[in-house]
């Protein structure tokens, strides 16, 4: 047996045995693309079954830990995410999923700071200086905020709206079928766990403001609104 098999042979019986014991299982094992080892007890294309594990709990998942130097931040992360109402442990994993925490973390797109700012965002936010902590915090928690009122609250697309776009979800009407935003859900989703899209169908309405068109959903009808299919669900 390699050393990685029997690294995650001990793996499993540890989660064999830390776990409520459900049924026998197989466990499957892949590695997300931010390196996080997955082990689940629902196959997935491309993962490799390792071996049975007795009373294993499904699904199983780990998941990377937090940056040591999430501690820092965290009297501006309670700060801001009350202010505006927003589940702390969203905005801790939104930080980690974008920057793990780096405040000076700069993307190839030209994102900016913790929560990985666009120019244009940080502008119409008043973020004047988007590598401040402070400042980029207050940003960032204020769109992820505008964005679970524009999508009621429903956080997959939220979410799917920060990582891809607003256009994006508008164009399909629920999370995009891109990779990267599928994963990046799916890594938040991890940390701090996301709240399922509504049973009930959602609504799109299309509205103009200042000569701007403005896209909403909502789960209560009217008149002018469009229903939508479900919001697919990252499982």
């Amino acid at each position: 047996m390699s050393c990685k098999s029997f690294r995650l042979l001990v793996l499993a019986t540890l989660f064999g045995a830390v776990w409520p014991a459900a049924a026998d299982a197989q466990i499957y094992s892949w590695r997300d693309p931010d390196g996080s080892l997955v082990l689940s007890t629902t196959p997935k294309i491309g993962a490799t079954r390792t071996f049975a594990v007795a009373n294993a709990a499904s699904p199983v998942r780990s998941t990377r830990p937090y940056s040591p130097r999430s501690q820092t931040f965290e009297p501006l992360i309670a700060e801001y995410s009350a202010a505006h109402d927003v589940r702390v442990d969203l905005v801790r994993a939104v930080i980690q999923a974008e920057s793990a925490f780096n405040p000076l973390a700069r993307s190839v797109k030209g994102a900016m700071g913790l929560m990985q700012l666009m120019p244009a965002t940080a502008a119409e936010l008043g973020v004047r200086d988007p590598y401040d902590p402070a400042q980029n915090i207050r940003g960032g928690v204020t769109y992820l905020k505008s964005l679970l009122l524009q999508y009621s609250n429903n956080e997959e697309l939220a979410l799917a709206a920060y990582n891809a776009g607003p256009g994006a979800v508008k164009k399909y009407g629920a999370v995009p079928p891109y990779r990267e935003t599928r994963n990046y859900i799916a890594r938040i989703k991890g940390n701090a766990g996301v709240a399922k899209a509504p049973a009930k169908a959602l609504y799109r309405k299309v509205a103009v403001v200042d000569g701007h068109e403005v896209v909403t959903f909502s789960s209560i009808p009217s008149p002018e609104a469009i229903k939508v299919q479900r919001p697919r669900i990252i499982q």
